[in-house]
């Protein structure tokens, strides 16, 4: 079945079956790699992406559940001010390792940004609680989101 998605500001068309996971349409149909496959259940985060503006996990979001949502994904995360400051704080704290889990942890942080601009640490933590890090950087995850939430604080 045709599909029209809105990803990163461009229309796609694809032709899979209603049920194919986002996960599989954006890696295996659109070649867009930066999402990543961890659990297949929502468990890990490495998955996430923005639907509308708020994490979603791609493995079990399916095709035809999209409609005319705007999907944006690591790709394009960069665009966005939020997602600019956290790329940054991320190579400043250095907060990859292995680095496979950071896209979706990168997509969790921006929407945590987007809709509380300043968080403390407890809804950091929150926010960032379904995303696994093998590596265990999570201390260095949450002083990049703040270092990011204090550039916006100063008009940044």
């Amino acid at each position: 079945m045709a599909f029209k998605i809105d990803i990163n500001g461009t229309v796609r068309s694809v032709d899979v079956d209603g049920d194919t996971p986002l996960l599989w349409v954006l890696r295996d149909v659109l070649g867009m790699t930066g999402t990543k496959f961890g659990c297949g259940m929502a468990l890990c985060g490495a998955c996430t992406v923005h639907l509308d503006g708020s994490a979603v996990r791609s493995c079990i979001t399916s095709i035809d559940s999209i409609g005319e949502s705007r999907i944006t994904t690591i790709e394009a995360i960069g665009m966005s001010d939020a997602g600019s400051r956290l790329q940054e704080a991320w190579l400043e704290h250095q907060v990859p390792q292995c680095g496979y889990c950071q896209s979706g942890q990168i997509m969790s942080a921006a929407a945590l940004l987007h809709d509380k601009p300043q968080p403390s640490d407890a809804e950091i933590d929150d926010a960032m609680s379904g995303n696994i890090c093998r590596c265990g950087t999570y201390v260095r995850i949450r002083e990049a989101i703040k270092a990011a939430s204090l550039v916006q604080g100063k008009g940044g």
